[in-house]
Formats: C-alpha cells, structure tokens, sequence
C-alpha cells in the first residue's frame, strides 16, 4: 500500500485557508487509485473538521503534530500529552520569555486554537491574551494537555531562537514550528514521522512507499520516515533543502502539481493545474 502524507497550513490550504478544486481533484484520484491518504496537522481536531471538503474525504486525521490520531471513521487511535506539572514548569519559563502562549487540550484550544488567530489583527490577539487567566484551564479536571505553543508577532523573530535554545537546554521535549513565529511543544512521542509509523503498527499495515508533503519545521519528522518527500514552494529555504523534490506553492496548486507532474502518481488525464497566483 502507498501512502500520501499531507499537511494542511500551507501545503494542501492556499493561504485563504482552502482546498483548490485542482488539489481536490488531485485528493479524489489518489483515493480511487487506492492510495491511503493522511492528513498529518499541527491543527486541533476541531479546526479541521471545519474545513468542509476535508469532512467530506473520510480519511484518517492526525492532529496536533501526532499527538492524537483519529481513524477515517473519527474514532481515536493514540492520545500523547504533557504531564501537568510539566506544563506548569514549560508555561512558567515561556511566561518569563515574554512570549505568547496557546495551550491545546481535551478541552479545546486555549485562550484560543492557532487559526482563530489567522483572522485576528494585532491589537486583538494582543487583548486575547493579555486578558486570558491561565489558572482556569489548568486547573480543570481531568485535563490532557496535548501542546503549548509559544507565538511571537512577526517583528520578534529573534525571540524565536531564545525560545528554542532554553526549551532545548531545560526539557526533554519535541520542539517545532508550523510558522516561523512560532515554538510548538509537544511530547517526544508526539510527532508527525512517528505518527505515520504507529498508524502502521495500530492498523496493521505496511507502506510500501510514503509521500510527505510540507512546508514547516514540524513536517521535518514526516519527511525523514519518506520515502519521497515534497516541500512546497512557499516553504522556507532550510525546509526544501530537507526535501527530495519542491514543487509550487500552496497558492498555485503546489500539491497537484506534485501529484501530476513532478511525482507522476496519476495520470493527468487532461487535467490542467493552474498557474495563477
């Protein structure tokens, strides 16, 4: 069996946050061929599930950078977390970086989930957080606390590396990012290479070949576990520089344009992927 691995956040959604009729068109066909296709995401379950095409594929999700995996029939496969107190101690060494903080839970996001913030302006996010009280999500019962994600405003690039150099020195921890403005943590188990290797073991499957698609540091993991991997054209330098092939970007039909012409995995059939940015 073979199987596409696909991001969501700049790779298979342009940057109006949808799927192309080209991409769909490419989704459906690999379906059809037999191919196991795997929405591989640094997003909550919730914010994909809103996307109304992806509801529609009926393929398996894993969320959160492989912290929970959910079957194409949305039962759940694998659950990863962060220990409470060790998410005390991260948000307490975040908090003191001035950076800030999103929590992602049983619970939900909180004060909120990433691509809220998309449709956000400054001062808004900024008002989010600065009135959110952290002790009434930390404190809830039974919680599971699947990722913290340390977010800065683009013009604070140089807090990033901060970030990841006291993470890397004080925990044991998965460290990535979807955006360049951003930290996402996440257990060691947690990742989006090893996600496609425990669905395998969960399922009972082998894979004969793997093609991942990606544009961000937490798509690194997925396309070492490749057979093939695929970095998009708006993906920065350092990430295409970890993949096999590049092709175009997410607002220019990138994923198709892989699974037509650079990969060859289908047939075009007269299908033509537009070129319009």
């Amino acid at each position: 069996m073979k199987c596409v691995s696909i991001d969501l956040d700049g790779t298979l959604l342009n940057s109006r946050h949808e799927i192309s009729n080209e991409d769909m068109t490419a989704l459906k066909e690999l379906q059809e061929k037999g191919y196991e296709i795997i929405l591989n995401t640094g997003r909550a379950y919730g914010d994909v599930i809103k996307i109304k095409a992806i509801r529609n594929l009926r393929v398996p999700i894993f969320c959160i950078n492989g912290s929970v995996l959910y079957s194409k029939s949305d039962e759940v496969l694998y659950e990863a977390t962060i220990s409470l107190l060790t998410s005390k101690k991260l948000f307490s060494v975040l908090e003191n970086l001035d950076v800030r903080i999103l929590i992602y839970t049983n619970y939900g996001g909180f004060p909120c989930t990433l691509p809220q913030l998309h449709h956000m302006g400054k001062e808004d996010q900024d008002t989010i957080f600065q009135e959110y009280h952290y002790d009434d999500i930390l404190n809830k019962e039974n919680l599971k606390i699947y990722k913290l994600i340390a977010l800065v405003h683009y013009e604070e690039l140089e807090k990033i590396e901060e970030v990841k150099k006291v993470l890397a020195n004080k925990f044991d921890m998965s460290l990535g990012s979807s955006f360049p403005n951003n930290v996402e943590i996440t257990s060691n188990d947690a990742q989006k290479g090893k996600a496609l290797l425990r669905y395998q073991q969960i399922m009972n499957l082998s894979f004969d070949e793997i093609f991942a698609f990606g544009d961000g540091g937490n798509d690194l993991s997925q396309f070492e576990v490749a057979t093939t991997s695929v970095a998009m054209g708006n993906a920065p330098l350092d990430i295409q520089q970890e993949a096999d092939l590049i092709t175009k970007s997410n607002d220019k039909n990138g994923f198709a344009y892989a699974v037509y012409h650079l990969l060859k995995l289908i047939k075009t059939k007269g299908v033509i992927v537009s070129q319009r940015p």
